[in-house]
């Protein structure tokens, strides 16, 4: 197939995201990202519709090739020009699926109570979001949530930097930031901003006693963190401590230390109170 052919050139339109939301569909790039959509395809929780790869990446991989045969995928080989065409990135893998967006309402990503959740309110960069999802997936955090107007956690880029996490925990997305708050706390979850101007740091023994509870992390935008009124919307807010002379953390860093700090806390004896 060439960029010409009708199949690349549907494809094609999920690289945008008005493309994505038509179709409920996004595309997954590189080998790690299609193994764990595959794998998701098969335990039947994600979609897979078919695969586009060139005739140098099916001989470099060709287990790949033949894992998504045998999941009744349908493998489309396409021309290295076809492929850069569905490709965000500079140098193209040679590969690229079509998949069902994952994202469920908010109830359905809290139904089982997680204790930790990760929500993003407002970012931007697809990058960070999909970094986010990396994190709160290595964690062991059990849903993330994108509230207010934040990026697609489908974009290309957010897609990438996930390395194959998206696949991995329920994603939700609502507009309505206090209807998010709210199912966190009917999931028995406490709201906790990171924030830096907070009282207290994660350090302090006021905030690890916060930590070991059934939490959701709430993360504000890159540029401007967590507005005021939704600071005072939250249980608590605790901040990162910046111990040299750094002027801040970027969001994705920040998250990993507050999701890592909870993680360990929940994890000691007593961990997780209600």
């Amino acid at each position: 197939m060439t960029e010409r052919s009708a199949r690349v050139v549907v494809a094609r339109k999920l690289t945008r995201r008005a493309g994505r939301e038509k179709a409920g569909a996004f595309l997954a790039e590189g080998a790690q990202a299609v193994r764990e959509a595959l794998v998701a395809h098969r335990a039947g929780t994600a979609g897979l519709r078919e695969a586009f790869t060139t005739a140098a990446f099916a001989e470099r991989q060709p287990e790949l090739v033949a894992d998504l045969l045998d999941g009744d995928v349908r493998v489309h080989e396409v021309t290295e020009r076809a492929a850069a065409s569905l490709s965000e990135t500079v140098t193209p893998q040679g590969v690229v699926t079509v998949c069902d967006r994952l994202d469920v309402p908010v109830s359905a990503a809290l139904a089982v109570r997680p204790p930790l959740v990760a929500v993003l309110v407002g970012i931007t960069d697809p990058g960070n979001a999909g970094t986010v999802l990396r994190v709160a997936d290595a964690a062991g955090a059990g849903a993330v949530v994108f509230a207010g107007d934040s990026v697609d956690p489908f974009n290309g880029k957010a897609v990438r930097a996930s390395t194959g996490s998206l696949f991995h925990l329920p994603i939700a997305r609502e507009r309505d930031v206090d209807s998010v708050l709210a199912a966190c706390r009917d999931a028995g979850l406490s709201p906790l901003g990171a924030d830096g101007h907070a009282a207290h740091d994660l350090a302090a023994s006021e905030a690890r006693a916060l930590l070991g509870r059934p939490t959701a992390w709430v993360f504000g935008s890159e540029a401007h963190g967590l507005p005021d009124e939704l600071v005072a919307r939250l249980d608590s807010t605790v901040r990162v401590p910046i111990y040299g002379q750094a002027e801040s953390l970027n969001l994705a860093t920040a998250a990993a230390v507050c999701l890592y700090a909870s993680a360990r806390e929940q994890r000691e004896p007593g961990g997780v109170r209600g």
